[in-house]
């Protein structure tokens, strides 16, 4: 149900966005993403861009080797005139879960810029994009997480944003991503409103110790 929630979603918001200047927009919002997060753009890497939606990360790393999984991309493809796979030859599209993802160790770079909270299983989705990143790479994550525990909670009995199954606190992600062999920079807050607070985190993978 939340699936389809989000394809309807996109086809209400892109309605009224002419595909070139929304994709022009959506370019400039990831770079000044990756300014404000003091991320340089990468190049020469291999990319995971996991929960890509149809404009996602994946539309400026043109220098680089990317893999963009999505469960609706199908859906994206047929139903939306803003996403062409072949507008972007640098890509290799696959629809499919985060929770079933493959290619262990694989990624210099493993993007889920504000996708995670769409899954079914939270634990497993980011388990598995931990076990995507090479040793010495990098994951970066987004998510807006709920600024009140009393609200979190009223959300999980009584479901109030239907498009996101997972309803978290920062608290809850720290614990999550509190993993052995991975360090963490301090949580990034890129947006405050009034019932969430929308988060980044960028961590590393380190790398692996030999005998």
């Amino acid at each position: 149900m939340a699936q389809q929630m989000e394809l309807r979603w996109w086809k209400h918001y892109l309605k009224q966005k002419p595909p070139s200047d929304y994709l022009v927009w959506k370019q400039k919002y990831w770079l000044d993403f990756l300014d404000r997060i003091h991320f340089p753009k990468p190049k020469g890497k291999k990319i995971l861009d996991a929960g890509c939606g149809p404009a996602g990360i994946f539309t400026v790393l043109s220098d680089n080797e990317v893999r963009a999984i999505d469960p609706l991309l199908n859906s994206y493809e047929s139903d939306l005139d803003h996403f062409n796979p072949k507008d972007w030859p640098w890509v290799r599209f696959e629809q499919g879960m985060l929770e079933n993802g493959r290619g262990a160790g694989s990624f210099d770079v493993v993007f889920c810029l504000n996708a995670i909270n769409h899954v079914a299983r939270l634990d497993l989705a980011i388990d598995q994009l931990m076990n995507h990143v090479k040793p010495g790479g990098k994951l970066i994550l987004s998510s807006d997480l709920h600024n009140f525990s009393w609200l979190k909670k009223l959300f999980r009995l009584i479901p109030g944003d239907i498009l996101h199954p997972q309803q978290d606190g920062l608290s809850d992600y720290l614990k999550l991503l509190d993993k052995p062999g991975w360090k963490w920079e301090k949580p990034i807050l890129f947006k405050r409103e009034m019932i969430f607070s929308y988060y980044v985190f960028v961590g590393t993978k380190e790398p692996s110790i030999q005998p």
